[in-house]
């Protein structure tokens, strides 16, 4: 079975990324269109690349000091994997913006060139595949890396290694593979938390820049060469909606397969100990549970190749939004079709009732597919609050009539409504998948949810791109035709971007809870070995006091992010007041804007800013762990997963309304409101306070919840034994 898994695996890493890079030169070869569009093209991705060149300085010096404590408490084997993780992840996000900044002015010339919404539609998508692709091949690739060579070569994964043992320097107890895979998490999560912080700030504040002075102060167009801010804006679309997107979903999707790996070394363990015979899971039965995760992940990343492939063979379509459908939906039928198949294969002959499976053979999958259920249905509902052509969001667009206070008013109302639904639909998955398969149910949930990760990501990528796009043909005055064409695609892409968002709260809802649960298992060692549980009693006084500061953890992270967006931002008002005021040729044309000054105003901002909310990221599991020990820290984890879900969907979904609001005034669906108007002024200023909400705050909370359980999950190992509460007792 060993052999078929690797296989397998080894299939869809080539696959995915061997198509990532024939889509990549596939649009790099096309024509990139004039002079002009080419000058602007280059100083967005001059700018892209000065910034994350930047920004991967940052996370070397970080990743190096990790590595560093990794290899000195733990030992090496951990440092090697986590640096894997971090370099795997990383890769992908620079490739990630690299075929952003190349394909964005290749999508505006072929719509120039065309004229052809659906030809237009097939560069932009094909673009977003690389990233798509890359994601799930590079951290399919460190996982196999980590199977083959620790697990299968070093031993660890052998039936007598997976036993909690004294390990490194201060022999502390654990399963030496789950502390190598949960190392290897932390790679990824690292960089997808300073992507996504360090993306985030800066792409908003810029965007808020430009909004607040070219379109409310001076009443010039989105996108107007005029304004100093304009190429800032779409350089942080690359850094933070492509970049740390994929990093986000990488980091959801190894964590989701690691946790179910480490549940089913624990379960092992524990087994071991049963006083019933019948209770003992068995040696084939363990190498089963630790290969499936990866294998169904793998079989995850083929269906996504053909789906993406299938809709760019198509013929060219005038319906973006059903060609991206189709690309998921095809995904995710192949999986459910070929994962009931393995499913079967795998464990088909097996004692299940020692796990807890309750359908046989087919209960992991059933997980999944309760998983992909959940990822499809919360990805819907987001678009149903924040789609311009649904009643939530079209009748915040007509109460922009009404003035700006009632637009913010309104649109807090629809996002803190917009969460009930989601969460209902979250908690019914974690108990349909539980009674099916117990907590390795759980956790294929997750790795169900995020098994069509590469489409997922394909289609939320080409939304930045077709963004972009729309902003070079604007500032290269190429036509309202031109325009009309990128508008379109640009407005499908804030809808996929909204369902991306969704996916991306669920599947990070999904892969915490999973990790959370590992935590809990993680505490094991042979003396409480028999009769473990794996049971967090939430009415112990520390852990109630852990999910009270837990709870409250993610309120005030979001503070300072929408403090830091708003620091930087108010900068990049000022620079752009600055540039108006003492070169009034810039509004008539005669002066070109200094774009240059503005990329640095929010690069210097964002690399500032993002330190300290890293750090509290970082720092709060294990100053809890070392002061209060093991309960203390997953009463934190309890608390911040559960109000982190909340604020995420919340963010979003408001932010999400606020944009198409402004974009359905802008395109003449409210009788009376267009550009220009006071309802349209109202409609900005509420898209100017959910740009932080729904581009830094909303994404980065998902990443908060999981990086706290990744470092819990590997810290407990040190605090479990080594607290202050535990040494003064």
């Amino acid at each position: 079975m060993f052999i078929a898994f690797i296989v397998l695996a080894a299939v869809a890493v080539a696959a995915s990324l061997l198509f990532a890079l024939y889509n990549y030169y596939s649009v790099k070869k096309l024509k990139s269109g004039t002079a002009e569009m080419n000058e602007i093209a280059g100083a967005i991705a001059e700018g892209s690349s000065a910034f994350i060149a930047h920004e991967y300085k940052v996370i070397a010096v970080a990743a190096a000091a990790v590595a560093v404590v990794l290899a000195v408490v733990l030992d090496w084997q951990c440092a090697v994997a986590f640096v894997l993780g971090t370099v795997l992840s990383g890769l992908a996000g620079f490739i990630g913006m690299k075929i952003a900044v190349i394909a964005n002015v290749r999508v505006a010339n072929t719509a120039r060139e065309q004229k052809s919404l659906g030809k237009t539609l097939k560069v932009a998508f094909r673009g977003g595949s690389v990233m798509g692709l890359c994601v799930g091949g590079f951290a399919l690739l460190g996982l196999l890396i980590c199977f083959l060579i620790f697990g299968k070569l070093m031993g660890q994964t052998d039936p007598a290694n997976i036993a909690v043992v004294p390990n490194g320097l201060l022999k502390l107890n654990y399963i030496p593979f789950t502390m190598v895979i949960s190392s290897y998490a932390l790679g990824c999560s690292l960089v997808a938390l300073f992507n996504r912080i360090g993306g985030g700030i800066f792409t908003k504040a810029a965007d808020m820049g430009a909004d607040l002075v070219g379109k409310t102060e001076e009443h010039i167009p989105e996108d107007d060469p005029r304004n100093p801010a304009t190429i800032a804006d779409n350089v942080g679309d690359n850094v933070g909606d492509v970049a740390g997107l994929g990093s986000d979903l990488l980091e959801s999707y190894v964590g989701a397969i690691i946790s179910s790996v480490i549940l089913a070394a624990y379960t092992f363990f524990t087994s071991q100990f049963a006083a019933d015979p019948g209770k003992i899971i068995t040696e084939s039965l363990l190498e089963k549970l630790l290969l499936f995760p990866i294998t169904f992940a793998g079989f995850g990343i083929i269906a996504c190749v053909l789906g993406i492939l299938y809709v760019l063979l198509r013929k060219p379509s005038a319906h973006p939004h059903t060609e991206l459908n189709i690309a998921l939906w095809t995904s995710a039928a192949l999986i459910i079709g070929g994962g009931c198949l393995l499913s079967w294969l795998f464990f088909k002959g097996e004692d299940l009732s020692v796990i807890g499976f309750a359908v046989g053979s087919f209960s992991p999958w059933l997980g999944a597919v309760i998983g992909i259920a959940c990822g499809i249905v919360i990805g819907l509902l987001a678009e149903y609050y924040t789609s311009a052509d649904r009643k939530p969001t079209r009748e915040l667009a007509k109460i922009t009539t009404e003035g700006t206070a009632l637009t913010i008013t309104k649109g807090l109302a629809l996002g803190m409504k917009s969460c009930f639904l989601p969460v209902i639909v979250l908690g019914v998955s974690v108990v349909g998948a539980y009674a099916v398969a117990g907590v390795y149910g759980v956790a294929m949930a997750a790795v169900g949810m995020l098994s069509f990760v590469s489409a997922t990501v394909s289609v939320d990528t080409y939304g930045p791109i077709a963004d972009n796009a729309g902003g070079i043909s604007e500032m290269s005055n190429l036509g309202d035709d031109v325009r009309k064409i990128t508008d379109k695609l640009d407005s499908v892409g804030n809808t996929t971007a909204a369902i991306g968002k969704g996916f991306a709260i669920g599947s990070g809802a999904l892969a915490a809870l999973s990790l959370l649960i590992s935590f809990m298992h993680s505490q094991v060692d042979a003396g409480s070995a028999a009769g473990f549980e794996g049971i967090l009693n939430i009415i112990n006084s520390f852990t109630l006091a852990g999910a009270f500061i837990g709870g409250a953890l993610p309120f005030f992270f979001s503070g300072m992010l929408t403090d830091a967006v708003a620091k930087s931002a108010r900068y990049m008002v000022q620079e752009v007041r600055r540039q108006f005021r003492e070169n009034p040729g810039i509004l008539t044309r005669e002066v070109r804007p200094d774009y240059k000054r503005c990329i640095k105003i929010s690069a210097a901002g964002a690399i500032k800013e993002m330190k300290m909310p890293v750090i509290i990221a970082l720092a709060t599991p294990l100053l809890g762990g070392f002061l209060f020990g093991s309960e203390f820290v997953g009463g934190i984890l309890i608390g911040a997963t559960i109000t982190a879900i909340m604020m995420a969907i919340f963010t979003a979904n408001a932010g999400g309304a606020w944009d198409n609001a402004k974009k359905a005034i802008e395109q003449g669906a409210v009788e009376g409101a267009g550009k220009g108007t006071p309802a349209h002024d109202s409609a900005v200023i509420g898209d100017t306070v959910g740009d932080p909400l729904k581009d830094t705050v909303g994404p980065s909370l998902d990443i908060l919840i999981k990086i706290m359980a990744t470092v819990s999950l590997i810290g407990v190992s040190i605090f479990g034994q080594f607290n202050l509460l535990a040494l003064l007792g």
